[in-house]
């Protein structure tokens, strides 16, 4: 589900020109909690600081942004960040990192930063972060008038798999057997009325969808 940047109306031209760089980032990636670089740190703001805050029991405190009130922030040492991305990650939630791209040193006005990964339960690959001798998989369905396509793959080991079914029953069979962390659907399986609820729940997988164009 698509998230806001922040629950309170903001009026972007009075930030900061630093939170200005951060809310131009963070409006490309709003399904994601964005880990913005800021020197030995990432910070999260606004909604996201109030999300990590709370499931990774952070101290929230505020950022002064150019606006009446301070900007609700937390953040953690970049050097043990895999860590809370995992957690983050096992809980549900994907994570965007936007790493500073230039050296600070030599930049003549802001760092340049850019989002350099994204991870989402089916694309984790810190081992750490997985259970030992279990695949984690990523799957793929796409709705079309007749038929369903499945694909699904673990990208820690390379394997990848494709079929087709041709029922809702058919469809939670493979769900079960492959057990996948995370579904991408295209949007007409979103509205196809079949139901992903109960077996979401039960075997705790994120579900998605992207635009037609992906497919």
């Amino acid at each position: 589900m698509e998230r806001k940047i922040s629950s309170k109306p903001v009026d972007v031209s009075r930030l900061s020109p630093m939170m200005r760089q951060y809310w131009k980032v963070k409006e490309q990636y709003l399904e994601q909690l964005l880990f913005f670089r800021l020197g030995d740190f990432y910070e999260l703001f606004f909604d996201d600081a109030l999300i990590a805050s709370r499931e990774l029991e952070l101290t929230l405190t505020g950022k002064e942004c150019g606006l009446d009130e301070r900007a609700p922030m937390c953040g953690i040492p970049y050097h043990s960040c895999e860590n809370y991305i995992a957690r983050l990650v096992k809980k549900g939630y994907k994570v965007a990192i936007c790493e500073q791209v230039e050296d600070p040193k030599l930049a003549k006005g802001l760092v340049k930063r850019e989002v350099i990964r994204i991870v989402t339960p089916g694309t984790n690959f810190n081992p750490s972060a997985l259970e030992e001798g279990k695949n984690n998989y990523i799957m793929c369905v796409v709705y079309m008038s007749n038929m369903l396509g499945i694909s699904v793959s673990d990208i820690t080991t390379g394997e990848y798999l494709v079929t087709e079914v041709r029922s809702a029953r058919e469809l939670f069979d493979e769900i079960n057997k492959f057990s996948p962390s995370e579904i991408i659907c295209n949007e007409a399986f979103m509205m196809s009325g079949i139901s992903l609820d109960s077996i979401k729940d039960r075997l705790n997988i994120t579900v998605s969808s992207l635009e037609p164009y992906y497919f």
